[in-house]
């Protein structure tokens, strides 16, 4: 990292410093996040503003890989798919602030957490497994919740959070938030803005890789007393991101957004809260293959333009039925329907700008839900739910795409219907006051995702349009420590899935002289089985060690092989100071080698390659507290400069003016300087 832009942030920190009262030395939380650890049953909590290590975060999965159990797929630098216990897509349920959103790209260039940018969000909540029904279908392998949180005790005040970072490769991020108001209003507005250029890898290798990300928010809130919250937000967004994947790029990922919520909390009879939520997302898409390569006229080069406009809404009432039961009644319901276009460059024949958009798919979704939480004892209670989904999806492709020809649809203007039922029940006992045990049955029914059923074909047709719903049968049980200096957690799972819907590529459904190789969508039955581990002990007053295990197993029952897309055995260390106005530390993250792979095979976002080695990567981190409203932390990934791939990542592809490499290489020895300041 260039020199001056380090003593740059330095200043700016220092001299704000000099302005603010000088820090208070009663106890803070860790200045650098090396593994979220579970505080809950099956949930897992952390503040995406704290400084963290490795390099904080630009998007949401780049953040969720910090938790353990998450890895993510890899395609460039940006807007790589989150997985959780080897499980991706739709599997996963991604709300912003109760909302969900979905990308557009057949490619999955943007997954949901392509739109989210952590540092504008006050909190990202880690429901583990099919336990809860509260947040819409078919999340079998957990819910992730990134929310914005509202204070009326502090909302009278003006105060704001704005934080700079300066690291190699060119990455710099800028971050404002900044909220007013008084007892009865609020006006929180926010914007982020992210860049980096091409990385390189241990090797030298420079990666096709640059992006550049922004977002705005703003909301405006009515509180005319502590219980009762009416809120309007808006949000907008956009960016452009180099792939090394594939032979296009994102040059467009417009997000614009509007929604309105009412909170009415603690009314004193049986109905004791309502809830009640109304939004609207819009994804406009541009991939091409010109705007970020250089060497490719643009008057030769197609550019594919699709959208996703989501509509969607909740109303749920929480019944203090008596003083130890209490249940949540509510319905959602979420409509979305995806066009697409595309053509030539902008001012060339057949523009695609010009080109009138055609709808290809559209998804219905209600969903009635009662979640029961009762207590047994003073020590022990049980947590249940239901949960019912209408769901229903439409087909209007005329034609689909074989290689490089047309054929036409078999299911052309078809609509499916199916009913999903989820259901779950889980025990929890406090077996003294310093930890909690817990087991939990849950079982759901996922319908298929766009990228499952429109953008691959079956295995006897030329539209996987008829593709079974999943379902998956779960049995979760843990147990979670702290006690002084010492806190811990376990949670292992073991889960059967019917009808798992697995994406095959290299299928020939040619001749041997004459092959055509496509990718399928096909119903096997598989078991997954795992456990995450994370320990933290306060070794003396300053000193903290911490670590975390993750492993999980999967088995392609009907193949009799393994589950592609499973990522190996991971481990995490860390040793971290702090006295409250300095910190420093170290993380060491081992991973093991994955031999159990099924090439071709795995998930919507990526197949397996080939088996990998096993790497190891040690990083380094500091901090300085100037003041109470100013923090400054740095860090080193990678210090030895290791050249390596997680198992899970994108193939690499042929891009001009760069090496091809087998999978996308991580980043090589990375330099970071992050300066926090309070107003």
């Amino acid at each position: 990292m260039n020199l001056k832009l380090k003593m740059s942030v330095a200043a700016v920190a220092l001299a704000m410093g000099s302005a603010a009262q000088a820090a208070e030395t009663a106890a803070l939380d860790e200045v650098v996040v090396t593994a979220p650890q579970s505080a809950e049953p099956l949930t897992v909590k952390t503040n995406p503003k704290k400084p963290r290590q490795p390099v904080p975060a630009h998007d949401g999965a780049d953040y969720l890989k910090t938790i353990p159990g998450f890895s993510v797929i890899r395609k460039g630098g940006t807007d790589g798919d989150p997985v959780f216990r080897g499980m991706a897509g739709s599997r996963l349920n991604i709300l912003l602030d109760g909302e969900q959103i979905l990308g557009g790209c057949g490619g999955r260039m943007d997954p949901p957490t392509a739109y989210v940018f952590p540092a504008s969000y006050d909190r990202i909540t880690l429901l583990k497994g099919p336990q809860t029904v509260l947040y819409g279908p078919g999340s079998s392998a957990g819910t992730v919740l990134f929310e914005r949180i509202v204070d009326r005790a502090v909302q009278a005040e003006t105060h704001a959070h704005a934080s700079l970072m300066l690291g190699s490769f060119g990455r710099n991020d800028e971050m404002l938030d900044a909220q007013t108001g008084s007892s009865s209003y609020y006006l929180r507005a926010g914007a982020t803005r992210s860049h980096s250029n091409d990385y390189q890898d241990g090797s030298g290798n420079i990666v096709h890789s640059q992006y550049t990300r922004w977002s705005t928010n703003a909301a405006l809130g009515w509180t005319p007393d502590d219980n009762t919250r009416l809120e309007l937000t808006a949000a907008k967004s956009d960016g452009k991101a180099a792939y090394a994947d594939r032979a296009v790029d994102g040059s467009k990922f417009a997000r614009d957004n509007v929604g309105l919520k009412l909170d009415k909390r603690h009314m004193g009879g049986v109905l004791d809260g309502v809830e009640a939520q109304v939004y609207y997302n819009y994804i406009d898409h541009v991939m091409d293959s010109y705007s970020m390569r250089a060497g490719n006229p643009a008057s030769t080069m197609a550019a594919m333009n699709p959208d996703r406009k989501t509509t969607g809404g909740r109303l749920a009432g929480t019944l203090q039925l008596a003083d130890a039961t209490q249940l949540k009644l509510g319905l959602d319901a979420q409509n979305n329907v995806h066009t697409n276009r595309s053509g030539a460059a902008p001012g060339y024949i057949g523009d695609y700008t010009l080109q009138p958009r055609v709808k290809d798919a559209e998804f219905k979704n209600v969903g009635v839900f009662g979640e029961l939480h009762q207590d047994m004892s003073e020590s022990s209670r049980v947590v249940a739910g239901l949960r019912a989904d209408s769901w229903q999806a439409t087909d209007y492709r005329t034609t689909v795409v074989r290689g490089m020809t047309m054929v036409a649809n078999p299911t052309a203007n078809q609509t499916r219907k199916e009913t999903l039922s989820s259901g779950f029940a889980r025990y929890e006992h406090d077996v003294s006051v310093a930890s909690t045990m817990y087991v939990g049955l849950g079982r759901t029914t996922r319908a298929p995702d766009y990228w499952e059923l429109f953008n691959k074909e079956s295995l006897t047709t030329a539209s996987a349009f008829n593709t079974n719903p999943e379902k998956t049968t779960q049995l979760d049980a843990g147990l979670n420590y702290r006690e002084g200096g010492l806190s811990g957690s376990l949670s292992a799972f073991y889960s059967k899935i019917t009808d798992f819907n697995l994406i095959q590529s290299g299928v020939n459904k040619g001749t041997v002289m004459m092959p055509v190789y496509v990718t399928v969508t096909r119903n096997v039955n598989a078991t997954t089985y795992g456990a995450e581990a994370g320990m933290a002990w306060q070794l003396a007053d300053n000193w903290k060690i911490d670590g975390s295990l993750a492993y999980v197993h999967g088995n392609n029952d009907t193949d009799g092989t393994a589950l592609g897309q499973i990522p190996p055995l991971e481990g995490r260390l860390g040793l971290n100071y702090d006295d409250g106005t300095w910190s420093f530390g170290g993380l060491l993250r081992a991973v093991a080698a994955q031999n159990r792979v099924a090439v071709n095979q795995g998930n919507i976002a990526g197949q397996d390659i080939a088996a990998t080695g096993g790497f190891g990567v040690f990083s380094l981190n500091g901090g300085w507290r100037a003041s109470k409203a100013v923090q400054v932390t740095a860090g080193l990934d990678n210090v030895f400069n290791k050249t390596y791939a997680e198992h899970i990542s994108r193939a690499g592809t042929m891009v001009a003016g760069y090496i091809q490499t087998t999978r996308i290489n991580e980043l090589g020895r990375n330099m970071w300087v992050k300066a926090n300041f309070d107003f």
